[in-house]
């Protein structure tokens, strides 16, 4: 991708205020046209939303999109929106067993209402205080509780020194790692920094902390990839969709795919959340105590945080360098066939009403994030706000404020051009906020309009989502507002 040299948040404060005005008409819109009855809107076709039943993933960004919104604007009624419905219809995701995307859903919707009221955006109440932090705790610990062990082994740099791993296992079952949940485990961080754990039968407990610690580690090991194996499609920064293990004796067999092109190519999105999570990870990991830190997970801060910081930067360097064209939009495959009928692609603009392969803007809305705090992290470690993976005299989140690092500018770059036609939805009709998101090419789940080959011109609930949570992001670093994080 080609890097504004000099862009900054604040050149992007006018589109942030046009994106704001859309998704406030647009999120009234769905909830006075969609029926409840017919499950969570997950992706437009035609321009309006609809749903696809696999997991109830999507609901908590529903009405987190308000609360966003109310964020940026102050418009009462949208907080009473995303309120009133996270008490409503939130509850069964707090206690559900049965998948690995807590963190989407709860922290969407309570951990963002806690945070309002944390910041004093939203008057103070102890009893409603309480009760989205008991959500919080409760949906940590039964993410934490889909847990599969790795066998020890021989100790490795790419998992902190320690020959004992494990992982969040998907809704795929106990056998299944996916490259998702690095972004969603962060439900754990909160839970954890809230006093909370996982009791077990014999009242024995499990450190919530340790278990995201070791979940990222895994992941780093065996998702992640570090250009220095002989294995044919090792790529530096490179990320399979999953990894398979054999449960009978916790060893790792292979890797695979359910959203991508293969098991030996890059799915955007999946990288994208890759590269989010380590960064967010960083900036918790760097608010805790090195005691205390080390008290829960058995292992030294400094070498947890040089393994999150090499996943972060490959993953981040994958995507500018090989996966996004020159305008830092993404494909949803870099290794999708139909891309070298695209010829030089990485040398324009992505093109999304291509003949061949859709593009996917939610990788792209997710990744703009992702670099855009990671190079914050990395400046601010530079300049001595971080000393040792520690902190110094500021938090991680305060730090230094620059907008100098290459990361930086590449994820602003990636802002403006979603925060703009063609990704940006301007047409009140059409309920999406980002055009050209993609949800399960594979199984060719997206609408594809009359007249073109391939999916475009619709939107998704986690694209849509994460658009504004970059704006609010954006937002308060351009106006210096309180730095946008999920832990105190």
């Amino acid at each position: 991708m080609i890097i504004e040299p000099s862009i900054t948040a604040s050149t992007l404060v006018k589109p942030l205020g046009h994106l704001f005005d859309l998704a406030a008409q647009k999120v009234r819109d769905l909830d006075r046209t969609w029926d409840a009855s017919r499950g969570t809107p997950v992706f437009t076709v035609d321009g309006r939303y609809t749903t696809r039943g696999w997991t109830e993933w999507t609901q908590g960004f529903v009405y987190g999109s308000a609360i966003l919104v109310f964020d940026a604007t102050g418009e009462q009624d949208l907080l009473d929106l995303g309120r009133r419905n996270t008490v409503r219809f939130m509850a069964p995701h707090v206690s559900h067993t049965g998948v690995h995307d807590h963190g989407f859903n709860n922290l969407s919707t309570y951990g963002n209402l806690r945070r309002l009221m944390r910041e004093g955006r939203i008057p103070h109440n102890e009893w409603e205080l309480a009760f989205y932090e008991m959500a919080i705790k409760v949906s940590g610990a039964v993410q934490a509780a889909r847990w599969s062990g790795v066998p020890a082994g021989k100790p490795s740099p790419k998992s902190a020194g320690t020959s004992s791993l494990g992982y969040i296992y998907s809704f795929n079952g106990p056998h299944s790692l996916f490259v998702d949940t690095m972004r969603t485990l962060r439900i754990l961080g909160a839970a954890w920094q809230l006093g909370h754990k996982l009791m077990h039968e014999n009242d024995k407990a499990a450190d919530l902390l340790k278990r995201s610690v070791l979940h990222g580690l895994c992941t780093n090991q065996y998702i992640v990839f570090h250009g220095d194996s002989a294995h044919a499609y090792d790529v530096r920064g490179r990320t399979a969709h999953e990894a398979i293990f054999n449960r009978n004796d916790g060893n790792f067999r292979c890797r695979s795919t359910q959203q991508g092109y293969s098991a030996f190519s890059t799915w955007t999105r999946g990288l994208a959340w890759a590269i989010l999570g380590y960064a967010e990870e960083l900036e918790f990991l760097a608010s805790i105590d090195a005691e205390r830190f080390e008290a829960s997970v058995g292992l030294a801060k400094r070498d947890v945080i040089a393994v999150y910081e090499q996943a972060a930067k490959a993953t981040a360097d994958h995507y500018i360098n090989d996966c996004a064209a020159a305008d830092g939009i993404v494909y949803w495959d870099d290794g999708a066939p139909g891309l070298a009928k695209l010829g030089d692609w990485r040398s324009r603009p992505a093109d999304p009403y291509n003949d061949h392969e859709p593009v996917d803007s939610s990788a792209s809305a997710i990744a703009a994030q992702g670099l855009l705090r990671l190079g914050r992290y990395l400046d601010n470690s530079a300049a001595g706000v971080l000393t040792g993976g520690g902190l110094n005299a500021k938090t991680a989140s305060e730090g230094t404020g620059s907008t100098s690092h290459p990361y930086t500018r590449a994820g602003l770059t990636v802002a403006k051009a979603l925060l703009a036609p063609p990704y940006l939805s301007e047409a009140p009709a059409h309920q999406g906020l980002l055009l050209h998101s993609v949800y399960h090419r594979p199984n060719n789940w997206d609408h594809i309009p009359p007249g073109r080959k391939v999916p475009c011109g619709e939107s998704s609930m986690w694209g849509d989502y994460h658009l504004l949570e970059l704006a609010v992001y954006l937002r308060r670093l351009a106006t210096e507002g309180a730095y946008l994080h999920f832990f105190d």
